[in-house]
C-alpha cells in the first residue's frame, strides 16, 4: 500500500501565532528606541529615534500641520504636509538631544 501523501492543515492555532508574533516585531520595529523631544523653538513634542547619524525616524505626537509654526506656515501657502520640508528648528532640537545621548543606537 502506498503512503499517503494528502497535505495536511496546519491549523489556525500556529497561522495565529505567527500574526501575533508578526505584529509584536512590527511594532517593536516601529516603536523601539522613540523618545520624545520637544522643539526648543515651539515647545511641539514628537517622538523621535536615531537610528544612525544620518537617519532619523519622526512621529509626530499632534498634527504637524497645526502645531509647528514652520510647517504650519508651508500648509498655508498651499503645500500638501506631507510634502512640507522638514523644519530646521525642530531638526536641531533632535540633534540637539543626540549630543546629550538621549538616542540608544543597536
Amino acid at each position: 500500500m502506498a503512503a499517503d501523501t494528502t497535505p495536511t492543515s496546519i491549523g489556525p492555532a500556529p497561522v495565529d501565532e505567527v500574526r501575533t508574533q508578526t505584529r509584536a516585531e512590527t511594532d517593536e520595529f516601529l516603536t523601539s528606541g522613540l523618545v520624545p523631544v520637544t522643539c526648543a523653538a515651539c515647545a511641539t513634542t514628537v517622538l523621535a529615534k536615531k537610528n544612525s547619524p544620518q537617519h532619523t525616524s519622526i512621529q509626530w505626537i499632534s498634527d504637524a500641520a497645526t502645531s509647528c509654526p514652520e510647517l504650519a506656515e508651508q500648509v498655508a501657502a498651499g503645500t500638501p504636509s506631507a510634502r512640507a520640508r522638514p523644519c530646521a528648528r525642530l531638526r536641531e532640537s533632535i540633534a540637539a538631544a543626540d549630543r546629550e545621548g538621549v538616542f540608544r543606537r543597536a
